[in-house]
């Protein structure tokens, strides 16, 4: 009888395993809640109208479609029964397992303040960024004919929480759309009324960069007209604005890229978890006291050199290489090898022709970065279509500065509910 590999996420990691499995006299399963794949790199192009939904996501069952030992599941998982080598969905079925990888990823953490999510959505889902696109478009549509110049300001405030690398690439992209391209087709707004505010808690952006970057990066921001706010500790959020402790910034558009934590399944694992639910993973990116049981990306935590390795898209990858080949050929836990990832640097894209780039102690800023960043991306996408389309999206948004994808189509309207409880 064939064993079974159960994987757990349909993301960068997760399809990688899948496919690096697809030969392999195995029977694999692949659940994910969605029914696509999503390139999440790309993301906030989606929030800033550059790009559609369709050309940073693909159907699963057509990526997979050519591998016969490969069974997709569209449900949701909510418990992991490591002991019973079980993996439980929430309309009450199961799936045994002899191998388990779970590649699920991470979702937004509003530390404790959950009633916040209401008023400045995070950025980890397509849902997410269509949301932050409509609410966009919807606030210039309302500041156009507003008849009190106080709320206009506030329709066209717009703040990203999170100094990051989503937050700085958010409030890139956004400048770039409001200040320049959308403005330029409104009578009578006030365009040097658009503010953009990046809020990050610590004394600089892009933490994990060379300092040296990262003061780049503000420049560069600051350039945009992006007012970059350091050491600022968010106090209060509501349909109002934002506080700053006693300072008060009021807007209808926050966005959050502040914080990240696990999904809630990855508790029933009890498999020592960091205060944000993400798991601590041994040298073979198994979970304590059970080998069979992978945790890859994102909901893992890897120390190598003494650090945590980052949440980046290579990472995932190049652990789900490494345990497709441990599944592969039923190495036993004692021969696994270390782990090793090899740093093939990181980029955060500040705006268009705009960059930083880190490989090591090799640092490029600029063009030359931004050029490598689309690049990379184009090459690793998903499918040779949406390689094509965002090509030409971006060749089109490089030469004109034009944002092609502004529908404003009442997603917006419908309104997203909270998962919790308002404060």
């Amino acid at each position: 009888m064939k064993k079974r590999v159960i994987i757990v996420g349909a993301g960068a990691g997760g399809l990688e395993v899948a496919k690096r499995l697809s030969r392999a006299d195995l029977e694999v399963i692949l659940i994910d809640k969605n029914n696509h794949h999503l390139f999440q790199p790309l993301l906030f192009h989606v929030a800033a109208a550059v790009l559609s939904p369709g050309d940073i996501a693909a159907p699963v069952r057509s990526i997979l479609s050519k591998h016969k030992n490969i069974r997709v599941v569209m449900g949701e998982v909510v418990r992991f029964d490591a002991p019973g080598k079980q993996v439980k969905l929430s309309d009450g079925s199961s799936y045994a397992y002899d191998y388990l990888v779970i590649a699920t990823g991470i979702k937004t953490c509003y530390y404790g303040n959950d009633c916040w999510e209401e008023y400045a959505p995070g950025l980890k889902t397509l849902p997410d960024a269509l949301l932050i696109r409509e609410k966009i478009l919807v606030s210039m549509e309302k500041a156009e004919i507003a008849a009190d110049k106080k709320h206009a300001e506030d329709l066209m405030t717009f703040v990203v929480v999170g100094g990051g690398p989503t937050g700085v690439e958010t409030a890139g992209a956004l400048a770039e759309l409001v200040r320049s391209s959308i403005s330029r087709d409104f009578r009578r707004l006030d365009t040097s009324k658009i503010r953009i505010i990046l809020i990050e808690a610590l004394e600089r952006i892009l933490g994990g960069f060379d300092p040296g970057l990262s003061t780049k990066a503000t420049r560069q921001l600051e350039k945009l007209g992006v007012e970059v706010m350091l050491g600022a500790k968010i106090t209060r959020i509501d349909e109002n604005g934002i506080w700053l402790g006693e300072r008060f910034i009021g807007t209808s558009n926050v966005i959050w890229a502040a914080g990240t934590m696990a999904p809630a399944e990855l508790a029933t694992l009890d498999a020592g978890a960091h205060v944000s639910g993400r798991v601590y993973v041994k040298h073979d990116c198994s979970i304590e006291n059970y080998p069979e049981v992978f945790v890859i990306g994102d909901a893992g935590i890897y120390i190598q050199d003494g650090q945590p390795l980052p949440q980046l898209a290579p990472v995932a990858v190049q652990q789900a290489g490494y345990v497709s080949r441990v599944i592969r050929r039923d190495i036993e836990p004692a021969r696994r090898p270390e782990f090793k990832y090899k740093d093939k640097g990181n980029v955060a894209v500040v705006g268009r022709g705009r960059a930083v780039m880190q490989i090591g102690r090799f640092k490029i800023t600029g063009f030359p970065a931004w050029l490598a960043w689309v690049v990379v991306h184009v090459i690793v996408m998903v499918g040779f279509r949406n390689k094509l389309k965002v090509m030409g999206e971006w060749i089109w948004h490089f030469l004109g500065n034009r944002h092609g994808v502004r529908l404003i189509i009442g997603y917006f309207n419908k309104g997203k509910k909270p998962d919790s409880d308002p404060c």
